[in-house]
């Protein structure tokens, strides 16, 4: 178990509402995680999981509960950098799977991308389209190694990307289950911390790896710990927009961003509609 308070696992200096978990509720919450993976392989019938290693920390705590739930060898990484992703970012996703003793891969994209850009051109001028393809390409190429080896998906989505949509659709959220998606960002840096991940991954700045110099917070326009607090005492916990200023002490505009991220991804948290 990590020796790193839990004091330190916040991304901004004064969070707006403090949604970490006691030691017990850690402990239950790992165990939790941990039957729900096993179970989940035993059910398919498979024989492992596979994961995209992203270097990122929803990635980095997927790979160790996964380890801790099928051995090293019942997961299979998948490491998947491009053009446009941070080589000291990749090189900590192949750190995690070296320390953790599993299979991986390292797979170039960009060939694989570059190809849908050259065959639509047009297309390709859209810098979030681009951007999505090198996600769906991932999803393809996980799904490639699982059916080949009967494994499983293991998606890493948390409960705040969720819930405001940050995810691509067919893309990261492509997967066979998502072993921390019920976990705010904030308590998935802090389990994270809980089982041992080293303090400079558990703090590493959230990227989709879309295009170069992307974060999540910049896109967002807000960092996680003020997502998290928003989505949780409104969106979960139905206190008035007008109550969550005044209690949290956080922007109206703040709110307002939120609650239009949450309403506008609705489509994404649900399958196709087909009429009555």
């Amino acid at each position: 178990m990590s020796q790193t308070s839990t004091e330190t696992v916040l991304l901004s200096d004064d969070p707006p509402l403090d949604l970490r978990l006691s030691e017990d509720e850690l402990e239950t919450t790992r165990e939790g995680i941990v039957s729900f993976i096993a179970e989940t392989v035993d059910g398919a019938g498979a024989d492992g999981a596979v994961l995209g290693l992203s270097g990122g920390i929803d990635s980095t705590l997927t790979a160790y509960l996964a380890v801790e739930a099928l051995g090293p060898e019942g997961l299979h990484g998948i490491t998947m950098p491009s053009e446009v992703n941070d080589p000291d970012v990749m090189s900590d996703a192949e750190r995690v799977a070296e320390a953790l003793g599993i299979e991986y891969d390292v797979v170039e994209i960009q060939p694989i991308a570059d190809a849908f850009f050259e065959a639509l051109p047009e297309a390709a001028e859209s810098r979030m389209a681009k951007g999505n393809v090198f996600v769906r390409t991932r999803a393809v190429c996980n799904y490639f190694v699982a059916n080949a080896e009967n494994r499983v998906v293991l998606g890493t989505g948390n409960r705040a990307e969720a819930m405001t949509g940050y995810f691509t659709k067919y893309g990261d959220q492509a997967v066979d289950c998502n072993p921390i998606g019920n976990l705010y960002k904030m308590q998935v840096r802090q389990l994270a911390a809980h089982v041992g991940v080293p303090y400079d991954l558990v703090m590493q700045e959230p990227t989709a790896g879309m295009w170069s110099g992307q974060t999540d917070a910049e896109e967002m326009g807000l960092d996680y710990d003020t997502v998290d607090a928003i989505l949780a005492v409104h969106v979960d916990g139905g206190l008035s927009r007008s109550a969550i200023v005044r209690e949290l002490d956080v922007p109206k505009a703040a709110v307002d961003r939120v609650v239009e991220l949450y309403e506008r991804s609705a489509h994404k948290r649900s399958m196709p509609p087909a009429p009555e």
